[in-house]
């Protein structure tokens, strides 16, 4: 199967960036068709960049990506008619409730009555909307309206889904509901690109993902990939006094924000553990995450902002 998004050495500079800083730098992915592909990165990092420029939104100042074989610049027509996109920044129409919101965004992409209206339902219930079906959409919360964005989009019947970071602001339980949709979406061969900053959410519905830092690529393959880039299965982090030559022995060790972050087998973590709490230092311990290679890879947390060398992340 033809791979449903495929960019090459693509490249944008914002006008706005007074030193030539690239918000994307040479990224070349594939993205499989049918599947949830996860862009993950820390704000800055050329996650949205490259949505929108997937999305024909925005114009890559080089190389190039394709949507289902078409081109985003020269077919952007086409591409526009075999996707939908939830963006970072969504702005729904206040003035309608919550089902005129979702009903008429499938009726405007072509789809008849009985079908919009059939999808409108099913996916208020999915979303847990159903309560808010005729409430309108300037009187929810910015969690629900961005709810109502995310089901709009996954009630279309585009081929390409991208959703970039749609959980953010809502409760755990909204999470979990949106993250059985998206599933869903997938299950049905959709692609999804999925942008998110939590990465317990890339982990978990991501065949593939890559991750994203000063716009570039830094690591790219399936969650279990990335953690089997570590030999140890445990991690320790240490905050304090503690040198690097003090942690060697104990097992694989990388300089991040703040200390060093440690992967070692399970009783030399545990030793290390001890070792650093009774000198003072700061410590934290546990299995191995994709946190865990975030951290090891970027050199800080994913909840630490960018630089600023970009004007969209």
């Amino acid at each position: 199967m033809e791979p449903a998004v495929v960019a090459r050495d693509l490249t944008k500079v914002y006008p706005t960036s007074t030193t030539g800083a690239r918000a994307l730098s040479g990224v070349s992915l594939s993205i499989p068709a049918g599947q949830v592909y996860g862009l993950i990165g820390r704000n800055g990092a050329g996650k949205t960049t490259f949505v929108r420029i997937g999305a024909t939104q925005l114009m890559p100042t080089s190389g190039s990506m394709t949507v289902l074989g078409d081109d985003v610049v020269k077919d952007a027509g086409r591409v526009r008619q075999r996707i939908a996109c939830v963006p970072q920044e969504s702005r729904p129409l206040y003035f309608l409730n919550v089902d005129q919101l979702i009903y008429l965004y499938l009726k405007l992409r072509g789809m008849d009555r009985a079908e919009a209206r059939r999808r409108t339902d099913a996916v208020l219930e999915e979303l847990g909307l159903s309560a808010v079906g005729k409430q309108l959409v300037n009187q929810l919360s910015g969690g629900m309206r961005r709810r109502a964005m995310v089901a709009m989009v996954l009630a279309s019947d585009a081929e390409v889904l991208y959703l970039d970071e749609p959980t953010t602001g809502l409760d755990p339980l909204a999470r979990r509901e949106v993250w059985g949709a998206i599933r869903r979406a997938s299950q049905e061969h959709r692609t999804v690109l999925l942008t998110t900053h939590y990465l317990d959410e890339a982990d978990a519905l991501s065949a593939r993902l890559a991750l994203l830092e000063g716009g570039q690529v830094r690591l790219e393959g399936t969650p279990h990939d990335l953690r089997a880039r570590v030999r140890h299965p445990y991690r320790v982090t240490v905050e304090g006094v503690l040198g690097l030559s003090e942690l060697q022995s104990y097992g694989e060790v990388s300089e991040v924000s703040g200390g060093h972050l440690v992967f070692a087998r399970e009783s030399s973590a545990r030793d290390l553990a001890i070792y650093a709490l009774g000198k003072g230092a700061r410590v934290s311990m546990g299995p191995v995450s994709l946190e865990d290679i975030f951290l090891q890879v970027v050199g800080r947390s994913i909840e630490e902002d960018g630089e600023g060398v970009a004007t969209e992340s």
